[in-house]
């Protein structure tokens, strides 16, 4: 029988297998660079595996695959792993997971890839196009039917929108959206929420009544162009009590599109656009930005003449948050600040994405005894 011990960490009993201990991360040596800790997030209650296990076996296309819950429960146990070692539990043991990007990527790629060894699932990697069928011609739906052959899941980046819809037309395993073109970025949307949970846990707490004082949400950018601005958008909009305003500053006419306006419309968040961060700034919560857009086959840089730095006057609790890469609209002297919540977002995309693959592949009979599940 496994032995168990039981935890102090921060003021709560955190209940871990035996030899475990809590390992949050820690800025580095003299940074004042924002790390919050995941203990907070994970609080009193289990994590409740009924939830997770409503993604077993789905495909993840759109923010819209994900409920309030399930991302709450995600990045609950996003914030488990975090905080313990999970390697030699072997999670994704037996499993090949297909990282197909056909188009460029630092963070997604590397961090899917980090997830999947670390749970000691297998990887068969395609980091260029110029390397795959396609170069001849090939369609998507047949490399979707070579894949079926080859792994258990599929992650894929595309600079065409419609790539998602042309691979699936004959993959018949699950398939997890990186990117597609000008559409959606669903798990950066996860690696954001999971940053801003741990900041603010009681982001969390239960739906309610929209909260009075709730926080001034700035977007700088262009979302309906954005496929990550654009998926935090989204999924910001499962929180909407916690926000008193939505403000998107950018340079464009119409920043939002039809559909993405009609979603904010129907949460009720107070809502407005301006073209300047500068009227705006001093009582911003949380700002979200990016520049790079991928339109019409290339990229392009939008919203440039809006910036952030070290001079901005900046809320002292405020966070900026960013996707990354970032060009000349964040500045690195925002870097060693405690406003920095980017950097958060980068590291903590390991955890949730984890989490995410152990929900699609249902590998939580592999966890040990002792961890705080319902």
């Amino acid at each position: 029988m496994k032995k168990h011990s039981t935890k102090k960490t921060a003021g709560r009993d955190q209940i871990l297998p035996a030899n475990q201990s809590t390992k949050p991360l820690e800025p580095p040596a003299n940074a004042e660079t924002l790390r919050p800790d995941p203990r907070g997030l994970l609080g009193d209650r289990p994590i409740d595996l009924q939830v997770l296990r409503g993604l077993a076996e789905k495909s993840i296309l759109s923010v819209k695959d994900f409920d309030r819950k399930t991302v709450i429960e995600l990045c609950r146990f996003a914030a488990l792993l975090e905080v313990m070692e999970i390697a030699p539990y072997h999670l994704l043991d037996g499993k090949i997971v297909i990282t197909a990007f056909f188009e460029a990527s630092t963070r997604t790629r590397t961090s899917f890839e980090s997830a999947t060894l670390r749970l000691d699932g297998k990887i068969i990697s395609i980091p260029d196009a110029a390397i795959t069928g396609v170069k001849k011609g090939e369609s998507l739906g047949d490399i979707g039917e070579m894949f079926n052959a080859y792994g258990d899941l599929v992650i894929m980046r595309h600079t065409d929108t419609e790539a998602l819809d042309q691979i699936r037309k004959n993959l018949r395993i699950p398939l997890i959206n990186a990117g597609n073109g000008a559409g959606e970025h669903p798990t950066q949307a996860l690696a954001d929420w999971y940053a801003l949970l741990k900041w603010k846990p009681s982001l969390a707490a239960a739906k309610g009544k929209k909260r009075d004082g709730g926080l001034h949400l700035g977007i700088m950018g262009t979302p309906g162009s954005m496929r990550a601005v654009k998926s935090f958008l989204l999924m910001s909009l499962l929180f909407e009590e916690n926000f008193r305003r939505i403000s998107v500053i950018s340079e464009m006419a119409d920043p939002l599109g039809p559909e993405l306006r009609h979603d904010i419309e129907a949460a009720g968040i107070e809502f407005n656009e301006s073209n300047s961060i500068s009227e705006l700034v001093s009582d911003l919560d949380v700002i979200y930005l990016n520049s790079i857009a991928h339109l019409g086959g290339s990229y392009h840089t939008l919203d440039s003449q809006n910036k952030l730095d070290g001079s901005s006057p900046l809320k002292t609790e405020a966070v900026v948050m960013h996707p990354l890469a970032r060009l000349t609209e964040l500045d690195t002297s925002l870097d060693e600040t405690d406003h920095n919540l980017y950097f958060a977002q980068a590291h903590g995309a390991v955890f949730v994405r984890q989490a995410l693959l152990a929900a699609v592949f249902d590998r939580f009979d592999r966890l040990p005894d002792g961890i705080p599940l319902a």
